[in-house]
């Protein structure tokens, strides 16, 4: 007999790193920019998921002058203060959220069609 290392397979959890992630103080929280479709053609550009420490006003301000499009802030029981802007304006959103320096790249989350 030859002497062979033997390795027997252990129980392997594919889900162990999301667990250990999740259950962390530093747990990412990302910033979710979705679209939603109204009638016709029109379309409506929700923003939620920033940090309660920023003045959404003032965010709010800076993103209807630079797009030239309308918005208002919405008070949503479940999901806190969201954004919400006329039109699909998610790439121009998150565009602005980098350079701005309110959010990082890899913080955002762009949903829709």
């Amino acid at each position: 007999m030859s002497d062979f290392d033997v390795q027997i397979p252990s129980a392997f959890d594919p889900f162990a790193e999301a667990k250990a992630e999740d259950s962390g103080a530093g747990a990412k929280e990302y910033v979710h920019i979705r679209v939603q479709q109204r009638n016709g053609r029109k379309s409506l550009t929700t923003v939620q998921g920033l940090k309660k420490e920023f003045s959404y006003n003032k965010i709010l301000k800076d993103l209807k002058k630079e797009f030239c499009c309308n918005g208002t802030v919405v008070q949503d029981p479940e999901l806190g203060q969201v954004i919400q802007l006329q039109g699909d304006q998610r790439k121009n959103v998150s565009t602005f959220l980098v350079q701005a320096g309110i959010v990082k790249k890899e913080h955002i989350k762009i949903h829709g069609f």
